[in-house]
């Protein structure tokens, strides 16, 4: 888990740009301006992201870092580090030390979306989560914020031999900037556990559970498929994600109903 404690990967990795100002002062201009901080009482608790969807109030994260996990078919009572998850919201294009600036607003989650397989059995392979977020202030939309042409669309049926983009914020010891770190590599299966996606690169820090996976990544207009995120990693050089599947799908559209 690499959510509010645990320690995370190594391997091959670029810092990505900090939050700056377009030509005209006025619109931000960021590298990555769907990916943000998952904050639980307004700190830095993961990684989320927003996800294509008809009305573009859709967050992708990991199960983890908004549910407990469950064992033997109970539900769990805290999350994975022993602390209370508390109120969710999310930033996207967050950046700077210490509370950093939160160019893109900050949005309040609704309701969370988790496979009971995660909630009664704790199981890595449905470690994944979508969140309904409402609405600004003036009744625009997440996406239309950050952009419409920006967000990836999830893709249900992927291969686990792909190239990804991983974007993912580390927590301010790792990270006192609060910049996103990026990596482009090629994915496989876990060799400890073949169900699972695995990476190696390096920067994926603690508060990086929750990251999204970005498939087919290409320019403007080309923002790729979403095929996991996130969930955890045992030592400094891996990381591995739950590959989405159906059920991945009927949680999202649950999400963007709502």
């Amino acid at each position: 888990m690499k959510g509010a404690t645990a320690l995370a990967a190594a391997g091959i990795v670029a810092a990505c740009a900090a939050v700056l100002l377009g030509a005209s002062g006025e619109q931000p201009v960021h590298p990555f301006p769907t990916v943000g901080v998952l904050m639980a009482n307004g700190e830095h608790w993961c990684t989320a992201s927003v996800v294509d969807s008809p009305k573009g109030n859709v967050v992708a994260t990991a199960a983890h870092c908004v549910a407990p996990a469950g064992e033997d078919g109970r539900p769990g009572e805290v999350a994975h580090d022993g602390l209370a998850i508390g109120e969710l919201s999310f930033a996207p294009a967050f950046s700077g030390e210490g509370a950093g600036n939160r160019p893109l607003g900050v949005w309040k989650v609704r309701s969370i979306h988790v496979d009971e397989r995660w909630t009664k059995w704790g199981d890595e392979t449905a470690d994944f989560a979508f969140l309904t977020v409402e609405p600004d202030g003036q009744g625009r939309s997440l996406q239309q914020r950050v952009g419409h042409g920006e967000a990836p669309r999830p893709d249900w049926t992927s291969g686990y031999e792909r190239e990804v983009t991983v974007v993912g914020y580390p927590e301010s010891d790792h990270n006192p900037q609060n910049k996103p770190v990026s990596c482009t590599t090629q994915t496989r299966h876990d060799t400890d556990d073949p169900d699972m996606l695995y990476i190696s690169c390096a920067g994926f820090w603690t508060g990086t559970s929750g990251s999204p996976w970005i498939a087919d990544r290409g320019g403007t207009g080309q923002p790729g498929r979403l095929i996991g995120v996130l969930s955890g990693g045992d030592t400094d050089v891996d990381s591995t994600a739950a590959l989405y599947d159906e059920r991945a799908k009927a949680l999202y559209e649950a999400a963007a109903r709502g």
